[in-house]
């Protein structure tokens, strides 16, 4: 209820109220509501005699037939919009009886979002290029955190923490990494332009797939079709069951292909350096069903949503530092906030229904969102270097982010999601074999 306060209404000329020495001040408060807050009904009562009231109940019947429930004779000026809710009876009788404009008191209690305020562990990883466009961690089905350092592919098993020595190129650096589906076979980018599928449990190189003429930028898998991304503007479909690996060609960028990702229907999505993001509707397409033009930066960072499929969150750069979400089906923006940084990655959460971004300078920290508000949670912070990448456990509860101070970080964000996603046991492998 707005109010107003009268200082001078009741004093008489500085006289004083009987019982007060004459040399005593004198002022009495009186509350004058505001017009604007009542209602039409209770206005009617400022008009002339605010305790009219119907006299007989022909009048009564009158006054409600004209003005409704809201009767001149219940009617109250001054009234609280919100009425206090009583204690249930159960509760402590030492607390406050009464709770007002507070929608919790009916709902319930209300859960507070805990977020980690450290790494739960934090592992070494020199030489790790300060790279914007480079994907070097993914973490596999099969519990296994592929991690990129220079040349070299390592492999830290989370289960065990053992880790081992996977790969070293003989020239170039690699830019990106992939595991497949199920797990056992990882797909490696190089900044030669080869593209290089290794069996990761009997350590050997099985594919050495060549064809681009540039960086490889991005890669993704969606069953036995690997996707590439390069600096020539053009995505590359490779069938690995056969020789002749290179099926069709996807040219609809004008830059370095930085971002891919497939949904569970084989939609593709693709992020270049020229600022626009395109959809695929399939694998063989040969032009974008959709093409994104509103980021204002290279999009790297692009993840499809696993419980929608046909939502897709993208991050732009630098000079963008905008987090979107689209509907991939119709082609239209449905959210988007600025993130204040360059955003480098994304990861979803199942439980929490959140968003988790990667990001640069100057905080070089994770910023948790809530779907699909894009209301942010919190932050993460402890990293020193920028940002260059996420990767999530099996069961979708761990976060490993890989940055420019040479480590990798893993984070207790969200809720597991149980034993199916962790389960590798009825995971079949691709029947990958060295040609």
């Amino acid at each position: 209820m707005a109010l107003r306060h009268s200082d001078s209404a009741d004093m008489d000329d500085g006289s004083c109220v009987s019982g007060r020495a004459p040399g005593d001040v004198c002022m009495s408060d009186r509350l004058i509501p505001s017009r604007g807050s009542c209602s039409e009904v209770r206005q009617l009562k400022l008009e002339r005699d605010e305790n009219w009231a119907p006299q007989n109940e022909y009048h009564e019947v009158l006054s409600q037939n004209v003005l409704g429930k809201e009767a001149l004779s219940n009617v109250k000026i001054l009234s609280y919009q919100h009425k206090p809710m009583k204690q249930e009876p159960t509760l402590n009788e030492l607390k406050v009886l009464y709770s007002s404009n507070r929608d919790g008191a009916r709902a319930g209690p209300r859960t507070c979002r805990q977020l980690p305020q450290s790494a739960a562990k934090v592992l070494d990883a020199p030489g790790m290029l300060d790279d914007f466009y480079s994907h070097p961690i993914d973490w596999s089905s099969q519990n296994v955190v592929a991690v990129a350092l220079s040349d070299m592919v390592f492999l830290f098993h989370a289960a065990t923490g053992s880790t081992q020595k996977l790969l070293q190129l003989p020239s170039g650096s690699i830019t990106t990494l992939r595991w497949t589906e199920a797990g056992g076979h990882l797909s490696v980018g190089a900044s030669t332009g080869e593209v290089q599928i290794w069996d990761a449990v009997a350590q050997r190189q099985l594919r050495n797939l060549r064809g681009h003429a540039g960086r490889v930028g991005a890669l993704a898998w969606h069953s036995h079709i690997l996707s590439s991304g390069c600096a020539d503007a053009e995505i590359h479909q490779h069938d690995v069951r056969i020789r002749d690996h290179l099926v069709s060609r996807m040219i609809s960028h004008a830059d370095l292909v930085c971002g891919l990702d497939y949904n569970s229907e084989g939609m593709l999505a693709s992020g270049g350096n020229d600022n626009l993001v395109c959809i695929w509707e399939t694998p063989s397409s040969c032009v974008p069903l959709h093409t994104f033009t509103e980021h204002q930066a290279a999009v790297k960072a692009i993840r499809w949503c696993p419980w929608q499929r046909h939502v897709l969150a993208t991050g732009g750069g630098s000079a963008d530092r905008q987090v979107c979400l689209w509907n991939a089906s119709s082609g239209r923006m449905l959210m988007s906030t600025h993130a204040e940084s360059q955003v480098t990655g994304i990861i979803w959460g199942q439980q929490e229904r959140e968003l988790l971004t990667a990001h640069g300078y100057s905080r070089n920290q994770l910023s948790l969102w809530k779907y699909p508000s894009l209301v942010k949670v919190g932050d993460l912070e402890g990293h020193e270097g920028r940002l260059l990448g996420l990767a999530q456990s099996p069961d979708g509860s761990l976060v490993c982010s890989s940055s420019a101070d040479e480590t990798l970080r893993f984070w207790r964000v969200f809720s597991p999601v149980g034993d199916k996603r962790a389960s590798t046991s009825q995971v079949r492998d691709l029947s990958l074999r060295p040609f």
